[in-house]
């Protein structure tokens, strides 16, 4: 297993924990936090850019499949059309970590956490993430505004996250 945090920074030698931002998380502990790669592609994007991602999972229907899949993908992420330039613009950085130290913290979004600092393994620079997305066999849709979808997915057998919508453009 490979478990990764995506930056915009390109000069982080050491990772300090810090307090989550999340109030459903203890509040006290400071964590660094870890993605899969599994779930890497829901972080291609530049840090406050509002998406919508899912992909096929153990439990996920032919027919969830089918209707919100195209037949050679297994992941989507769904973006606003006015992050367009940003995306285009933005390079990032994956640092890699030793998966040693973390634990899981939360199965379906692929985090784990570790709560002493933590130096990467590997740095792996991403000049272009929409091309690493579609090298990834990751959908890319680009929408006017994305609370649709995200109302739509979480009633279905797909896994889902929903990051940075606090960002996302007004509900109508």
């Amino acid at each position: 297993m490979r478990i990764f945090h995506v930056s915009e920074e390109d000069d982080i030698h050491e990772f300090q924990p810090r307090i989550p931002t999340r109030k459903d998380l203890d509040q006290s502990k400071g964590l660094v936090w870890a993605v899969n790669e599994t779930c890497l592609p829901n972080f291609l994007t530049p840090r406050n850019c509002p998406r919508v991602c899912f992909h096929v999972g153990p439990n996920t229907s032919d027919a969830d499949k089918q209707t919100y899949l195209s037949s050679s993908c297994q992941h989507a992420v769904v973006i606003e059309n006015r992050w367009f330039e940003t995306i285009t613009e933005t390079k990032l950085y994956l640092y890699e970590f030793d998966p040693i130290h973390f634990k899981l913290q939360d199965d379906n979004a692929g985090y784990y956490v570790s709560d002493r600092a933590q130096v990467p393994i590997n740095k792996i620079k991403i000049d272009h993430p929409i091309q690493e997305l579609f090298r990834r066999q990751v959908e890319v849709r680009f929408v006017d505004q994305l609370w649709d979808i995200y109302d739509e997915i979480q009633q279905t057998t797909l896994q889902w996250s929903m990051c940075r919508m606090r960002f996302a453009r007004s509900r109508n």
